[in-house]
């Protein structure tokens, strides 16, 4: 292997690393971030990209997240990259517990009108094992689809107006630098030659 290590890592220095990366935990989100604002897009088709994203991770059909998330972005004339990264940097391992939870809570609040489910147990990983969708329906996806939409037009909504104004701001400071840098080379074309 190309860049492999000298000396393989040991247990304690993986643990570390898992534990602590020595990169920092920032990074991650740093990356998503620089990504997301160098897209060669308009602010509207970046913004609406990653308000999609958003939006779909809040909806309790995870296989299906990303197409979702082209769909909308297709529909609205958006971004599809900045679609993908939208729903990896909110759905994702760390805060799928947090969106499960917030939206059942929030459908069940919704649905309290509906009693039909008081009283009545959920067997939740036998129904997952057989597959009942139309027991499983009721009970857990009804209220998290119902419970997904208040917090996911919120969410949507401001990262689509931060994105924009985010991004829109970066192209602008961009170009204004490469125009400067333009009007510097065809001023004075040999003292740029000389800095290079």
């Amino acid at each position: 292997m190309l860049f492999r290590r000298r000396k393989p890592a040991g247990f304690r220095e993986k643990l570390r690393e898992l534990l602590w990366p020595r990169k920092g935990f920032l990074r991650p989100p740093r990356y998503l971030v620089m990504r997301v604002l160098r897209l060669r897009a308009s602010p509207y088709a970046v913004a609406i990209g990653v308000a999609a994203g958003a939006f779909v991770s809040w909806t309790p059909f995870v296989g299906v997240h990303f197409v979702m998330a082209f769909i909308l972005t297709y529909f609205f004339s958006g971004n599809m990259v900045a679609a993908a990264l939208g729903c990896a940097a909110f759905g994702n391992p760390l805060t799928y517990p947090f969106i499960w939870g917030t939206t059942w809570e929030i459908g069940r609040l919704l649905l309290s009108g509906d009693n039909t489910m008081q009283g009545n147990t959920v067997d939740l990983p036998a129904l997952l094992h057989e597959l009942h969708f139309s027991e499983l329906w009721r009970p857990v996806l009804e209220p998290m689809l119902i419970g997904s939409l208040p917090p996911a037009i919120v969410t949507a909504l401001a990262m689509y107006f931060a994105t924009f104004y985010t991004v829109r701001g970066f192209q602008g400071r961009r170009r204004a630098r490469l125009i400067e840098r333009a009007r510097l080379r065809v001023a004075d074309p040999v003292s740029l030659e000389e800095t290079v």
